[in-house]
């Protein structure tokens, strides 16, 4: 191949790479869910309710990741809920510190990569969901520590050991 031809294929390779800009936080709306905000295909929020989940379908959310433990519903069957209407529903529970392991950050990072979009994650208030977002923006997003942090921390997260496992984890991970 003749030079100048390389390097226009390096600079159209090249140019695929940087028109593809990283997705940003927005805000949304979800019908009386808290915190609700999108990075593109993924929304990440507090407890819908069942109207919430009927927007959300309507929306065109296909997968629904729970963090919750089902004793933390009051009742309210969420799977059931969730794949009545045709989405798929995945299960990801933890609650506290102790429970927060590489094992729930690593299938976490699994899923938003992987699962059928757009995904709607979330758990009761959004911190739970804060927390598992801060690896996910760093080791798969390319985001800094601190631009993911305030992502995190935008979107819900508040309890200062939930930011320190998510620290070490990207810490052990990015290596």
């Amino acid at each position: 191949m003749k030079p100048l031809r390389i390097a226009a294929l390096t600079l159209f390779a090249l140019s695929a790479c940087v028109s593809s800009p990283r997705p940003t936080l927005e805000s949304r709306e979800l019908g009386q869910t808290p915190n609700v905000h999108a990075l593109g295909q993924v929304w990440l929020a507090g407890q819908p309710s069942l109207g919430d989940l009927e927007q959300a379908k309507a929306a065109g959310i296909k997968t629904v990741i729970n963090l919750r433990h089902e004793q933390e519903f009051d009742g309210f069957d969420e799977e059931q809920v969730v794949t009545g209407l045709g989405l798929q529903y995945v299960s990801l529970p933890w609650g506290g510190a102790d429970e927060l392991t590489d094992e729930v950050f690593g299938r976490t990072r699994k899923l938003l990569n992987e699962a059928n979009e757009p995904v709607l994650l979330h758990c009761g208030s959004a911190n739970r969901v804060g927390a598992v977002l801060l690896p996910w923006r760093v080791l798969d997003g390319g985001l800094s520590f601190e631009e993911a942090l305030q992502e995190a921390r935008t979107v819900g997260l508040r309890t200062e050991a939930y930011e320190e496992k998510a620290k070490d984890y990207v810490e052990r991970f990015s290596k």
